[in-house]
């Protein structure tokens, strides 16, 4: 066996990764598309190109934004997105989209609701399914950070998928979580996840125009004395005011979010965050390519199907036969009277 392939790898992670840095929009998009792939030969390419484009990374402000359905992410971030180009930045937007639990598909829209910013030469948008990933995110939004970086992206938006208990990856992976807010009272702030709502840096009350303005200062005053003790080290978590649709109030949001950066830069708390982040990053992978490796399986794919239809029956106990199908794994003989011997 030659190394014929390893060095086709090598070869083509290299031109793609000389596009890439060239600013060339199509190679971007082959790249992303490549590390999302999930076969073996692809995910060589990937590494390959991810390793060569490291040194040229981590030089962009990394916002993740989320927020209940009909909150206006997506108009939010557009004015967001033209108005921080304005400015003279270039802005890249991951926008998870939720796939069918049913049929794996994707609507994938962000594009055809986000018009503008999408025309715009400084911008780039790319939708992703979520596919089975826990989170909000894709499981490999993280590596397509990286690559928008690469390219001279310096501000890079992560658009998680919505608000849920299990939506909260998404702050393992940027600078500043933002939780948009839709101007409400009473029960509906009850309702808000307190999780999601302690692991923001920033809220926003969004929509605050018209007949809502006068809810969304009420928003406002509410959640700033709810999280009047709430503070992430040295910073005190802000609560803002803006609407998207008028595009008021978007320059208090990215000045607030220039002195976050800046006083997590000056008291390393930037850089702690970055490095705690990697590592997760790092068990995230481990737990995803077992997954992977664990249904692929020979010994395990020839008894998973009974297995699972047996604990659906109640026939057996998940715990056994998760040792059942973890001892095929491992190449473990299966207990005497189990339900694989």
């Amino acid at each position: 066996m030659t190394d014929t392939a390893p060095q086709d790898a090598a070869h083509l992670a290299t031109q793609l990764a000389g596009a890439v840095r060239s600013g060339d929009r199509r190679a971007l998009a082959r790249a992303i598309t490549l590390i999302e792939s999930t076969r073996a030969d692809h995910r060589a390419t990937a590494e390959a190109l991810l390793a060569a484009l490291l040194p040229h990374t981590g030089n962009s402000v990394r916002l993740g934004i989320s927020g209940v359905p009909g909150v206006g992410k997506s108009t939010f971030i557009e004015a967001f997105g033209l108005h921080v180009i304005g400015l003279g930045h270039k802005v890249a937007v991951l926008a998870v989209d939720p796939s069918s639990q049913r049929t794996g598909g994707s609507i994938l829209g962000d594009k055809t609701r986000m018009v503008d910013l999408s025309r715009d030469p400084n911008a780039f948008i790319r939708p992703s399914p979520a596919g089975a990933t826990l989170g909000g995110v894709a499981r490999r939004t993280r590596e397509a950070m990286l690559i928008c970086e690469a390219a001279g992206f310096d501000v890079i938006v992560v658009e998680t998928v919505g608000v849920g208990q299990s939506e909260t990856a998404v702050a393992d992976m940027v600078d500043l979580f933002m939780l948009l807010l839709l101007p409400a009272g009473g029960d509906e702030l009850q309702g808000i996840k307190k999780g999601i709502v302690e692991l923001a840096d920033l809220v926003v009350v969004n929509k605050a125009d018209g007949d809502l303005a006068a809810t969304a200062r009420h928003t406002v005053a509410d959640y700033r004395h709810a999280l009047a003790l709430l503070r992430h080290g040295d910073w005190r978590v802000p609560v803002l005011s803006c609407s998207a649709f008028r595009k008021t109030g978007i320059d208090t949001v990215w000045q607030t979010i220039g002195e976050h950066k800046a006083l997590t830069e000056a008291n390393g708390a930037r850089a702690t965050r970055r490095a705690e982040q990697a590592r997760a990053w790092l068990w995230s992978e481990i737990r995803e390519t077992l997954i992977d490796r664990f249904r692929a399986h020979p010994a395990v794919r020839a008894d998973l199907a009974r297995l699972e239809a047996e604990v659906t029956a109640g026939t057996t106990i998940p715990a056994a036969a998760a040792h059942t199908l973890l001892g095929r794994f491992l190449g473990k003989p299966a207990p005497s009277g189990s339900s694989g011997a």
